[in-house]
C-alpha cells in the first residue's frame, strides 16, 4: 500500500473521498479481508452441501454420493480428489480465518499508526495471504490423509466418521495435545502477536508475507490437532465445524491456560468413551 495522508482524496467528490479515507486505513481493510474470505469459505461449503442435497449434519455422505465417491477398486478419480481438496480448503478458510482476526487486526493497528504518519505500509491482504497459504497447505495434507484413511478402512467412504476405536484415538490425542508445551508455546504467539510484530516488523510485501507465514505456522502448531478432530466427528459436519471454530477463536481471545485445559479434558473424556464403546462392541465380556 502506498503512503497515505489526510489530504490524498481532496480532489474527489465528498462521497468518494469518504470511501477513500475508510479503505486507506489498514484496520478497515483487515476487517474486510477476514469477513470476506471467511464468508466465501462458508458460502462455498453451503453451496456444495445444497447442490448435493445434504443437510448440515448429513452433508458429507450426500457430497460423496453426488461428487466424490471412490472408484470400485478403491482408487480416487482426479475430480473426486479435487472436490475433497476444495472441501478442506473451504473448511480451513471458514474455520481458521476468524480465529486469526486478532493477529491480523494487531498488524493492521500498527500499520494504521504508520499510515497516519505518512509512512509506507503493506496491505493486510498480504499478511493474510501468507497466513492462509499455511492452512491451504494443511488442507492439501488433510486431503491426502483422508484418502489414505478411506483406503485403509479407518474412515468410511461416506466421510461420516472414523471407526469408534480410531475416533477415540483421535479425540484422546487432541485432548492430550491441549496440555503440551508446544501447544501452549504456539498459543501464546497467537494470543499475543504484538511482541512478534515488534521484533520482526517488515515494510516490504515479501517481508510481510513471511510474517503471515510465520504466524500461520504458529496457528498450525496451536490448532492442527483440533482440526484433526473432524476425522473423528465427521468430515464436513457443519455443526462440528462451527463449534470447533468457536473454540479455536475463543482460545486466542482469552489469556491463560484454563480454557485450553478444560477443552483438553472434554476431548479426552469423549475419546475415552469412544474407546470403551469400541472395546465393549468387539469384546462384550472384556470388563467382566
Amino acid at each position: 500500500m502506498s503512503e497515505t495522508t489526510d489530504h490524498g482524496f481532496s480532489h474527489l467528490p465528498p462521497a468518494a473521498a469518504t470511501l477513500g479515507h475508510v479503505f486507506a486505513r489498514p484496520k478497515a481493510l483487515a476487517a474486510l479481508c477476514v469477513i470476506v474470505l471467511a464468508a466465501l469459505g462458508w458460502l462455498y461449503l453451503a453451496l456444495l452441501i445444497a447442490s448435493a442435497g445434504g443437510t448440515i449434519t448429513g452433508s458429507s455422505a450426500a457430497i460423496v454420493q453426488a461428487f466424490c465417491r471412490p472408484l470400485p477398486d478403491g482408487s480416487w478419480s482426479v475430480s473426486g480428489v479435487a472436490i475433497v481438496a476444495s472441501m478442506w480448503s473451504g473448511m480451513t478458510l471458514a474455520m481458521m480465518l476468524p480465529s486469526a482476526a486478532p493477529m491480523i487486526l494487531t498488524y493492521a493497528g500498527i500499520a494504521d499508526t504508520a499510515a497516519r504518519k505518512g509512512e509506507h505500509i503493506v496491505s493486510p491482504f498480504v499478511i493474510t495471504a501468507g497466513y492462509a497459504s499455511v492452512w491451504l497447505g494443511f488442507a492439501a495434507v488433510a486431503t491426502l490423509t483422508q484418502i489414505f484413511l478411506t483406503r485403509a478402512a479407518l474412515l468410511d467412504a461416506g466421510m461420516e466418521s472414523a471407526s469408534s476405536l480410531f475416533s477415540g484415538a483421535i479425540l484422546l490425542g487432541a485432548g492430550f495435545y491441549q496440555f503440551s508445551a508446544l501447544k501452549h508455546a504456539c498459543l501464546t504467539h497467537c494470543q499475543q502477536p504484538f511482541p512478534f510484530f515488534f521484533a520482526n516488523w517488515a515494510t516490504t510485501p515479501g517481508g510481510v508475507f513471511r510474517l503471515g507465514l510465520k504466524q500461520g505456522l504458529y496457528c498450525l502448531g496451536c490448532c492442527w490437532a483440533m482440526m484433526a478432530v473432524m476425522f473423528a466427528v465427521g468430515v464436513m459436519n457443519v455443526v462440528w465445524m462451527a463449534a470447533l471454530g468457536v473454540v479455536m477463536a475463543t482460545e486466542k481471545l482469552l489469556r491463560g491456560r484454563r480454557f485450553t485445559h478444560v477443552i483438553g479434558v472434554l476431548l479426552a473424556l469423549a475419546g475415552g468413551v469412544f474407546v470403551l464403546t469400541a472395546f465393549a462392541a468387539h469384546w462384550p465380556g472384556w470388563m467382566s
